[in-house]
């Protein structure tokens, strides 16, 4: 920390050039660094415990004091060795390059089903969506989810007929789309005699589901109100096979 005077116009300043502590520290002995450079300023007089209100210009236009507090001072070494701290420990690099589930350092993964559970006039299904993220949560926290999804668009018939036609499409395809992805890794993870009860069960919901949101599309309330009233029974069975 640098302290340089120089006079101009009959007036003189005070420069304070200060430039980060221990730059290359990656410990908290930066920090007792910092403060120990407070009372080695040279050429200013030991701070006063009292604090004094900061002037720059006197009444005498020939005299500039400045008297800096000493709890300023302190928070501006600290400041400075908090900088230098963070700035070489690599804390958001390391967080971001462990493999601890929740960083992703490279594009989005695409998920992919690897179960017969597609449309096999389209060769995939109508109402999934593009660019979502399926955290791997494991097969129970699939199972739960799955539970949990089927509960949520159980609860979707109260805004069937509210002129809330968009609302309903975009959370029945956000839903369903988790339900799919999440089905496929529970039936790769199931028992071979179990395997195809749920396949088939994982068939009918999607079925409906493409019906359901083909109606919702077109904005036909009769069609949508059958259609809905078809999937509540599957999804009830879902919540009953995830329990």
């Amino acid at each position: 920390m640098d302290i340089t005077a120089k006079s101009a116009n009959g007036l003189s300043f005070l420069f304070l050039d200060s430039t980060p502590v221990m730059a290359n520290t990656t410990n908290l002995n930066c920090i007792f660094e910092a403060l120990s450079l407070i009372p080695k300023l040279h050429g200013i007089e030991k701070i006063q415990k009292k604090t004094k209100p900061v002037s720059f210009l006197s009444k005498k236009t020939e005299e500039i004091q400045e008297n800096l507090p000493t709890q300023t001072t302190r928070r501006l070494a600290l400041g400075f060795a908090s900088i230098a701290l963070f700035a070489n420990s690599g804390i958001g690099k390391s967080l971001a390059e462990e493999n601890n589930g929740f960083f992703i350092t490279g594009p989005l993964p695409v998920p992919s089903a690897s179960n017969n559970i597609i449309n096999k006039e389209t060769g995939t299904r109508s109402f999934l969506k593009k660019g979502i993220y399926i955290a791997n949560i494991g097969t129970k926290g699939r199972m739960h989810r799955l539970k949990r999804y089927a509960f949520d668009l159980l609860a979707l018939g109260d805004l069937i007929g509210s002129d809330a036609w968009n609302y309903v499409r975009k959370y029945l395809r956000i839903k369903s789309t988790f339900m799919y992805f999440d089905f496929d890794e529970v039936i790769s993870a199931a028992q071979v005699n179990d395997k195809q009860p749920l396949m088939d069960l994982a068939n009918r919901l999607f079925d409906n589901v493409e019906k359901l949101e083909d109606a919702v599309k077109q904005k036909n309330l009769p069609q949508t109100q059958t259609c809905y009233q078809e999937t509540t029974t599957i999804l009830q069975e879902v919540m009953k096979k995830m329990a």
